[in-house]
This record gives structure tokens, sequence and C-alpha cells, in this order.
């Protein structure tokens, strides 16, 4: 008898019709529940620390209970729980910390006019506070315990950890990436680039477009050799693109190095053309290794107007301009953007950052004097 073999491209043309998105509705259905029992798993566990770190707090203040109870406590768990690592006596510590930082868990509780002063899009600011209220109610667990204890040593002010919590679950960032943007100071970056998007974009398009640019950008991993001239920064960009969206924010996507296009029989070539899909648009990025110069403009006002004739389909919004220098003065670039129609952000960047580096690296007093507090706790003074 002769048998018949089934190829895998038969097998698909069998399919019903629909199967294709039936099969993607069921693949996002595991991934949401997945990434819930995640956030299940977190919130539980940032519930049992600030459940400990209270009780030890009561401890010591309604009984006087010393620091060496704590230290038993660490011993007594890490021998019943062998497999747990969260028991040593300085994460006992930190659990301390927490629920002495949080009383209002799961909730860091913040007054909106302290919100509104920070770099939040006031559409999505409409989106969490719908009820009038007068404070802004930020969930804790966005964010993992190991992100908490590097961010509460970190950052003293409660409205300024709110945005970081925030933007660190809508950014998805690491703990080590948080930190990296809390070293370079994000939240006094973000939307501080110079631009006429109040006047070129519609008021939500302008608002969310503002808040997604900033000024400077950082691109110390390119490392601590000087770039001279546009083509080396962009050949590294492109050859460290993952780094590269990281810095630019959530929402990028890399569309080509020194984009081709063709207008009236001449040749043109776009730095770095990228796509923002929050933004639904494109962005056409213009590098200079060089301090701005009001002519930069004219040109980055030319490869918009190309963008928005050749590429740009009819469902994309206005192709969005973004010039990186490295250096610029602000007044010349406000003068630069006067009567340009076209959305267009100018900004700077840096790509070395050494010193400040290593300096950030470095415990600061502050993070010192609390270990000193933590110490003295310990010992019972």
């Amino acid at each position: 008898m002769e048998y018949k073999m089934t190829t895998p491209v038969q097998s698909v043309q069998m399919l019903p019709q629909g199967y294709e998105l039936w099969r993607k509705e069921i693949i996002a259905l595991i991934e949401k529940s997945k990434y819930q029992a995640i956030l299940n798993v977190n919130a539980e566990m940032l519930a049992l620390y600030w459940k400990i770190g209270s009780d030890i707090i009561k401890k010591q203040e309604r009984l006087g209970w010393g620091t060496q109870v704590v230290e038993q406590l660490s011993k007594d768990l890490t021998s019943r729980f062998p497999d747990d690592r969260g028991y040593s006596s300085r994460n006992l510590w930190n659990m301390k910390r927490f629920a002495k930082a949080y009383p209002n868990f799961p909730i860091l509780q913040v007054p909106l006019a302290e919100i509104r002063k920070l770099p939040i899009p006031q559409a999505s600011l409409a989106e969490l506070v719908k009820d009038g209220k007068e404070f802004l109610n930020v969930p804790l667990t966005q964010i993992t315990w190991y992100h908490h204890i590097s961010l509460l040593p970190k950052i003293k002010d409660a409205a300024k950890r709110a945005f970081y919590i925030m933007v660190t679950a809508q950014e998805g960032w690491s703990r080590d990436v948080m930190l990296l943007q809390i070293a370079n100071d994000y939240i006094n970056a973000k939307g501080k680039s110079i631009n006429n998007f109040e006047k070129t974009l519609p008021p939500v398009q302008s608002d969310l477009a503002r808040y997604t640019f900033k000024d400077p950008y950082n691109f110390s991993f390119l490392g601590t050799i000087a770039l001279q001239n546009e083509l080396e920064i962009e050949k590294s960009l492109a050859d460290k693109v993952t780094d590269f969206l990281l810095e630019m924010g959530r929402g990028f996507s890399f569309v080509g190095r020194q984009y081709h296009l063709t207008v009236d029989g001449d040749d043109y070539y776009i730095d770095i053309l990228m796509y923002h899909l929050k933004l639904h648009c494109y962005v056409v990025v213009e590098l200079k290794a060089v301090e701005f110069i009001p002519e930069f403009v004219s040109k980055l006002n030319f490869y918009i107007s190309a963008v928005d004739d050749t590429v740009k389909s009819p469902e994309d919004k206005p192709t969005i301009g973004l010039l990186l220098c490295r250096s610029k003065s602000d007044t010349k670039a406000r003068f630069a953007l006067r009567g340009i129609s076209q959305p267009l952000g100018i900004a700077e960047y840096e790509t070395e950052k050494l010193f400040a580096d290593v300096a950030s690296a470095l415990p600061q007093i502050d993070e010192i004097e609390e270990d000193m507090d933590d110490y003295d706790e310990q010992r019972g003074k």
C-alpha cells in the first residue's frame, strides 16, 4: 500500500477559512493570561513584603523590640524556607523601608497639583484622573520588588517617584535601565525639545508628540570613542539599534538608515527614518556632528515634505522631523522654527558621559546616610 505524505503547506491549505485569525486570538489570550499571572505573583509578593515591613515597624515602635529580633527572624525564615532568597536581614530592612515609604499600600497617593508639574501628556493624565479627585493613586504593583528597592534610595520626592513608577511600567524598563534613565535625569529631559508641535499638529497629537521627544538624548552606549561625522554616528546607532530604540522610547521602530528618496530626478538620503506606533507617523531624524545652525531646519523641512508625498500613506499622520545636534542655542532654535509649517523638533545628543557615568555609580551622600541609619538600627540605637 502506498502512503502519501502531507506537507505542512498542504496542511495549512486544508484548514478552514478564519483559522489564522482564530489562532492569533488564542495566542493573544494566552499571552495576556501569562502576563496577568506574572502581575498577580508580583502583587502577592509586594503585599507580603509590605506586611512584614509593617510588622517590623510596629514591633519596634510599639513594643520597643531591638534590631536583634530582625536578625533572628532572618535566620529563622531562611532556615524554614531555604529555597526562598528574600529573607536576608538586608531584605527585611528593605521591607521596613518599603512599608515606611508607602503607608497606603497598594497605592502611592500623590497630590494632583504635584503630578501636573511632571512631564506627563495631558491626555494621559485625563485618563488617570477621571473622577475629579485631588489625588492621583499610582498602583505600586506595576513594577517589581527589585525596581522598588532600587528606586527608593534614588528618588526622595513622592511625585517624581510616582512618575518613574508609571514610566517604568509603560516603557517596560528593566531595573538597570530604570536606574540608567534616572542617572541621565530622564524626568528633566522628557518633553524638553524645542519644537513647533503646538502650532503644526492637532491638540491631542501635539500633546503626545511633545512628550514623545526629549532633550538631550544620551547615546553614551556608543562608547567614549569620539565620532567625528554624521555617517559614523548613524552607522554606530544602526549597529546598536536596540540601545538606540530604547533611548528614543517606546513606540519608535527603525525603518532605515540613509533612506533613499528621489525628488524630481535627484537622489536624497535621509540620515535615519523611523516610524512611531502611537503617533502613527513617520519620523525623519537628521544628525549633525556640530552645533546647530538655522540652515539645518530648511533641509529637514524639505525631507519632511518629501516623505509626506512619496512615503506616507493616507492613513498615516503628518510626518515629524527631529534634528539632533551636538549643541544648540535654544534662542536660535526657536527663531529658526518661526514660520515653519511642518512639525519639527530640535534637541541635543551626547555620545560621551564617562565622568557622569562613573559619578552616578558612586554612592551619594543621602544613600550613605541611610545605610548608616540602617546600621544604627541594627545596633539598637
